[in-house]
């Protein structure tokens, strides 16, 4: 969905940079000292206007959550939230996925949680996809040993091309769930895309994944 122009974007980003960090790559290898303590990190790629990032921190004090959105248009209604709801455990980042392994130093994040991600359904542009073999190798550099993706989507086709790809990848899958909320589940944060689908019948599909990797190097 194209988003609608904001002019004062860029104004309200400076204005609020503890929130929206500017110079991202300066804090690689650095995020529990930016923080101020070991606890840890989880990181939402492409937060959208960050729902389920100020949800999950909320309902997890005790996690440092970090949301990569590159829309300026869109980060700025998550950090609105941030603000409003006064959230110490959560930074937002105006960056491009492209560059998770210039933002994070190796084994720095515990869990990247992966919601609504575009499909890209055209074959040519299956490198763009999140869950592309390029971008799996990133997140294996950024996770810990072990480290897990939680992935949710409403697109059937995205979500079997991804278990296909996490399995080939060598990930271990833990959970596939074709029918979310079908089952209770107090953990699960809704996102804006997530209630829209739902309300309309969509089923949402929801995987988790880790790493097989008890050690690196």
């Amino acid at each position: 969905m194209r988003q609608r122009h904001k002019p004062w974007a860029d104004d309200f980003l400076k204005e609020h940079d503890t929130i929206v960090l500017p110079n991202a790559i300066e804090h690689k290898g650095k995020w529990a000292s930016h923080f101020g303590n070991n606890r840890p990190i989880h990181l939402e790629i492409g937060t959208g206007k960050g729902q389920f990032i100020s949800g999950m921190a909320k309902q997890h004090p005790d996690i440092n959550f970090i949301g990569i959105e590159l829309a300026k248009s869109v980060i700025v209604n998550a950090a609105e939230k941030v603000i409003e709801a006064d959230q110490k455990n959560v930074v937002l980042l105006n960056e491009n996925a492209e560059k998770l392994t210039e933002l994070f130093g190796e084994s720095e994040i515990d869990t990247i949680y992966l919601n609504f991600s575009d499909p890209w359904p055209k074959n040519r542009h299956e490198k763009r996809r999140l869950t592309f073999q390029a971008f799996l190798q990133r997140y294996e550099q950024c996770l810990v040993p072990n480290g897990e993706i939680i992935l949710k989507t409403d697109n059937g086709p995205f979500f079997e091309y991804s278990l296909v790809s996490f399995s080939q990848f060598g990930l271990v899958l833990e959970e596939v769930n074709v029918d979310l909320h079908k089952a209770e589940d107090e953990w699960n944060i809704m996102t804006e895309y997530e209630e829209k689908f739902s309300a309309k019948g969509q089923p949402i599909y929801r995987c988790r994944a880790h790493f097989n990797n008890i050690s690196k190097g």
